[in-house]
């Protein structure tokens, strides 16, 4: 199977965090940023470290991005060359680009560009920071839409040595528990005779008030 090519334009906190983590997991990358300190900073972690203007055409052309997979831009408040940039980039019908937005004026131009995702890691880590602090039950929190989440809760001596099909889950607060995280392992997709035990992470897929009524409700 072909491996997948990825290529991170802006070397900040976050794209240069990016460009790290692949590195430890054996992913190629490709990094590119104008600033010569961010391409010495980041250099040895990436494939390749590339000093340019990525809101150049000819430039990213001579690249040879149109080969990649995915793209992920990065740009800081720098918010016209991210959004020229992902211009360039869904012209060049790269597969996926990713784009880290600055605010909201900035996510709605991306929007009409059309990127295939936005991504928000301040809002996005204020909010799984909030529904934490708010609830002794919810261990993490992953926003799927506006109306959606999967959480992580603790389940409580009211479902004990209980059954999925005892506590009716789906029928009673119209959400679902798609795994169970038990002594370290994990039961995917559980049976309807499966029994939760006090202490067990119960990592639930719903509506967000359906699963606000299941975390009250256990």
């Amino acid at each position: 199977m072909k491996k997948k090519q990825f290529v991170v334009i802006g070397l900040g906190r976050f794209g240069g965090g990016l460009v790290e983590e692949f590195s430890t997991m054996g992913v190629e990358v490709l990094a590119i940023d104008k600033s010569e300190e961010n391409i010495s900073r980041i250099s040895s972690y990436a494939t390749h470290a590339v000093q340019a203007n990525a809101t150049d055409e000819a430039t990213l052309k001579s690249m040879g991005l149109r080969n990649f997979d995915h793209a992920i831009v990065s740009m800081g408040e720098d918010i016209e060359s991210s959004i020229l940039t992902s211009l360039l980039l869904k012209e060049m019908n790269i597969k996926q680009v990713w784009v880290k937005a600055a605010n909201k004026y900035h996510q709605k131009v991306l929007e009409k560009i059309g990127v295939d995702r936005i991504i928000q890691p301040e809002r996005d880590m204020a909010k799984r920071i909030a529904h934490h602090v708010v609830s002794d039950k919810i261990i993490d929190y992953i926003e799927l839409s506006e109306n959606h989440s999967i959480v992580e809760l603790y389940a409580t001596k009211k479902v004990h040595n209980k059954s999925l099909f005892e506590l009716d889950i789906r029928v009673k607060y119209g959400c679902n528990i798609i795994g169970i995280q038990r002594n370290g392992d994990i039961i995917i997709s559980p049976s309807a005779e499966e029994v939760i035990l006090e202490g067990d992470l119960m990592i639930v897929i719903g509506r967000n008030e359906n699963i606000r009524r299941f975390e009250e409700g256990v």
